[in-house]
């Protein structure tokens, strides 16, 4: 069963309240999702470390439910 873009974000907003975040279905499949994450919680953080933050929100989804997530991640700016 595909995962729903609403529920990505929730995931998201859930582990970082506050952050700023934007789903894209890329391919109107439901399973292929490009996400913009932009988090305090990322100061500090190389890429991979931001990334894998987010991987740990979606709680095992990646690469099961959802097969695809194309992520850019930010902390804001000042």
């Amino acid at each position: 069963m595909p995962m729903d873009a609403k529920e990505i974000e929730r995931l998201i907003k859930d582990r970082f309240p506050g952050a700023e975040v934007a789903i894209k279905d890329l391919a109107g499949d439901g399973d292929h999702y490009a996400a913009h994450v932009v988090a305090k919680e990322f100061a500090g953080k190389t890429r991979v470390q931001q990334h894998k933050m987010v991987y740990e929100a979606l709680q095992g989804r990646m690469g099961g439910v959802l097969h695809a997530l194309a992520l850019t991640t930010a902390a804001p700016k000042d």
